[in-house]
């Protein structure tokens, strides 16, 4: 399995090429999902006793699998949250696989770790946090979230016994990424939502708590405050609430898994003021700072509390914590305990283009979603639902109901165009179906964002 032979290295070669043609390309079309079975006939039995080899492998994947996915990276992939990986930061991720490094001691991993440490300093450093403040990466903002907020909790437990006894309680917006739910099942924790889908305010969350009951006071011990809604790039009032935070004695967190890459702008960044305050904060690399999935990362302004709730202790393990096998231990700081360098291909890239080139593409997203809110306010079928914020653009098509956007995302998904889907927007007190654009590609161009307002007349 292991023999190096010239049909390899071939092979190697075909796929470096393939590699360099689909990236952020709309020469490629969107891939569209086929049924299990559609595939099943298409590529026959894959896994043998003697194998198919590696050649034919690779062209039943060019030519069948490859077709049934969404590039992330394709430039009008404007739906969820898209991403585009640069081609030195999908290079490099090639490299990190090739160089087979456990990433979660400095003993087994210390050089590809030194390269995420190098990377996460760059992105510690956008946030205004105090030196002493670090991160660690993790494969998404949902462990990031986790990580931060189970580190909340055991700090929360150690200030009073009692607390060890009581189900923990963080409030947040109803805006705030799903996540943050979902994470709160995982850590057994409740969550209080704050009505709000647009900017949560300091008015808001001071009534919110100033209205608990007692024996929900008592187990408060936290609030998430988002840097850029997943659905329509909100940042919250992040100053606002670190005050009440401060004030009430609470733990902050920032979900910036999405709009954090906004820290590099100059544009916006007066935006996330009060960022600097929180206790932790959740970033995704893999989004808007054009690294490969899975990449995200928690940061945290007290390391030594995240450190508190997340070193795993074994006989087996004692050699890491050794002063031979002195270093930073990743896995201490976030829930996994085996771990790939998904940081390696960021550093990479970063290395290679410099910062500045981010933060150009960035503002690039950025201007992109006030070009399609021009487009889309000299467009008489559509009109905005409001302002962009960030990346997103929320829009309706007039006269149209949920069947209608559903249909148009469907139809122009069969066709290879491109990757636009309906989203709800509160209205009071129901929701509107509307349309969404999320830019992150800067390859996308004004042309595309025109074809697609096109595509519903």
């Amino acid at each position: 399995m292991h023999k190096t032979d010239i049909d390899l290295v071939d092979m190697t070669m075909d796929v470096m090429k393939y590699v360099i043609d689909r990236l952020s390309s709309t020469k490629q079309k969107i891939g569209k999902p086929k049924k299990e079975e559609e595939l099943k006939a298409l590529v026959g039995e894959t896994i043998t006793e003697n194998g198919i080899g590696g050649e034919r492998a690779f062209k039943l994947w060019k030519k069948h699998l490859t077709k049934c996915n969404v590039p992330i990276d394709h430039p009008r992939h404007l739906a969820f949250v898209p991403a585009s990986p640069t081609r030195a930061a999908v290079m490099f991720d090639l490299v990190t696989s090739a160089s087979s490094i456990h990433g979660a001691y400095w003993m087994e991993g210390a050089g590809g770790i030194f390269c995420e440490n190098e990377a996460m300093r760059w992105i510690v450093s956008l946030t205004g946090l105090p030196e002493d403040a670090f991160g660690v990466f993790t494969s998404g903002g949902t462990a990031a979230n986790l990580s931060a907020i189970v580190t909340a909790r055991e700090y929360w437990r150690s200030l009073k016994e009692r607390n060890n006894l009581e189900k923990g309680l963080i409030i947040t917006s109803i805006g705030a990424h799903s996540s943050i739910k979902a994470m709160a099942k995982v850590a057994d924790i409740d969550v209080l939502l704050v009505d709000t889908e647009d900017k949560l305010e300091k008015e808001a969350l001071e009534v919110t708590i100033k209205n608990l009951p007692i024996q929900q006071r008592q187990r408060l011990f936290a609030v998430v405050g988002t840097g850029g809604t997943t659905n329509a790039g909100i940042v919250d009032d992040l100053e606002g609430i670190a005050a009440i935070c401060e004030k009430e004695n609470l733990w902050f967190h920032v979900d910036a898994a999405y709009g954090g890459g906004a820290l590099v702008a100059d544009s916006v960044r007066h935006l996330f003021n009060g960022i600097e305050k929180a206790d932790s904060i959740t970033i995704d690399p893999h989004k808007w700072m054009f690294s490969p999935y899975d990449c995200g990362a928690v940061i945290y302004r007290n390391p030594e509390l995240a450190k508190n709730a997340h070193s795993q202790q074994g006989s087996y393990l004692d050699i890491f914590k050794d002063e031979g096998a002195h270093g930073f231990n990743p896995t201490d700081y976030q829930i996994q305990l085996t771990r790939r360098v998904r940081g390696l291909p960021l550093w990479f890239s970063l290395a290679t283009h410099g910062t500045d080139r981010y933060k150009e593409a960035v503002e690039r997203g950025i201007e992109l979603a006030q070009i399609a809110g021009r487009l889309i306010k000299e467009n008489p079928n559509v009109e905005l639902v409001r302002e962009p914020s960030l990346s997103c653009v929320l829009y309706r098509r007039i006269g149209w109901d949920s069947d209608d956007y559903t249909h148009w995302t469907y139809e122009n998904h069969e066709k290879g165009f491109a990757l636009v889907t309906p989203t709800k927007w509160k209205q009071g007190d129901s929701y509107e179906t509307v349309s969404r654009f999320c830019f992150i590609n800067p390859d996308t161009t004004e042309n595309d964002i025109d074809l697609i307002l096109k595509s519903m007349e």
